[in-house]
């Protein structure tokens, strides 16, 4: 299945609310079957690795997200990624 990255960047006038909805959240990211990883950048953003048929499908995931609904996503992109060289490429038999 084809691997995509979406980046979050928050609205920084946005802390508290992000704080709060934080657990609600992570709770649903730990219920998303196609999510291989996520977490935090250094810039106050994330990244989310995800399986999926099309970034639309995806864009379509991410609009679920408690983040998104609470409105604290100034910024998200979605892109198609393609491992060509590293250890994923075996975990998820992508070689």
């Amino acid at each position: 299945m084809p691997i995509f990255c979406a980046t979050y960047a928050y609205d920084p006038a946005a802390t508290e609310t992000l704080d709060a909805v934080r657990p609600a959240h992570r709770d649903w990211l730990a219920e998303q079957p196609a999510l291989l990883a996520s977490g935090p950048t250094d810039d106050g953003g994330a990244v989310l690795v995800w399986e999926g048929g099309s970034a639309a499908e995806v864009e379509a995931i991410l609009d679920q997200d408690p983040f998104h609904a609470a409105g604290v996503i100034a910024e998200r992109r979605v892109v198609g990624w393609q491992i060509v060289r590293g250890r994923w490429l075996d975990v998820l038999d992508l070689g």
